[in-house]
């Protein structure tokens, strides 16, 4: 049957969503939990990062329809078991936008975006009760994420370098302790503090270092199975080369990729 309701529309996707996971809907939209999307949830974030990286208009349009997807099926499952419903997530997020922004939306001052991140913080800290910035923070985030959102709440409040050369003075600082490690739990716990050191090295750069870490990874992956492909079509293996080889295959294939 023809689907008839227009295409450009929330409440479309809302109205799908519903028939999917409806009695006569798709069986596996109709088994999926909260729980079981979660895979789902972050991949499709991942793939719209992706498209933001690869300046794909098109691509990172199909992707932010992935994630409304995500949204849309999450609400459906919360009103299906009577905890919330999609008008409720609305409400949430519009009201939350209203209340953080007294600036816009009341008499409050501001002059500058120091200022509105100063007291969306204050403003937040007084909603849920907490006592930290820090509080709030996602476990589960990856660990170079988490630490970059870590350092930006705590600069916020003023726990900041005044110049980057100071951040730089303390990642030097870092790699000399774990040079001088000698244990291996010194060792974890110093590589740990060179890391740390290193992702606000990059906040004060401005550099994301999740997006840039999963760049060099990409990188490196493009480049190795150039190197790979190359002694493929040459009949040789690559484990077989000394290390001199290997690295005269790895700048080819660095200049292939650049050019």
């Amino acid at each position: 049957m023809p689907y008839k309701r227009k295409l450009d529309t929330f409440s479309t996707l809302v109205d799908i969503i519903a028939r999917l996971r409806g009695l006569d809907g798709c069986p596996w939209d109709k088994e999926q939990t909260h729980l079981s999307l979660k895979p789902n949830l972050l991949e499709e974030c991942y793939e719209a990062l992706e498209a933001i990286d690869e300046g794909d208009d098109g691509k990172l349009c199909e992707e932010l329809g992935d994630i409304l997807m995500q949204i849309a099926l999450h609400s459906q499952i919360g009103q299906e078991d009577g905890q919330f419903n999609v008008e409720d997530v609305l409400r949430s997020i519009n009201t939350k936008l209203i209340r953080r922004h007294p600036h816009v939306f009341g008499t409050t001052k501001v002059s500058s975006s120091q200022d509105v991140i100063q007291n969306w913080e204050a403003i937040k800290q007084e909603e849920k009760g907490t006592t930290s910035v820090l509080d709030g923070l996602p476990k589960g985030m990856p660990a170079l994420a988490y630490s970059q959102a870590m350092q930006r709440r705590a600069a916020r409040v003023g726990f900041d370098w005044k110049e980057i050369e100071g951040v730089i003075d303390k990642l030097v600082e870092e790699v000399e302790e774990l040079r001088k490690s000698a244990s291996h739990e010194e060792r974890v716990r110093e590589f740990g503090d060179v890391l740390f050191a290193l992702v606000n090295v990059a906040r004060r750069l401005d550099v994301e270092s999740e997006e840039a870490l999963q760049l060099a990874g990409r990188r490196f992956r493009q480049r190795f199975q150039l190197m790979e492909e190359d002694c493929r079509r040459r009949g040789i293996v690559l484990s077989s080369l000394p290390l001199e080889e290997q690295d005269k295959l790895w700048e080819q294939a660095k200049e292939r990729l650049s050019e």
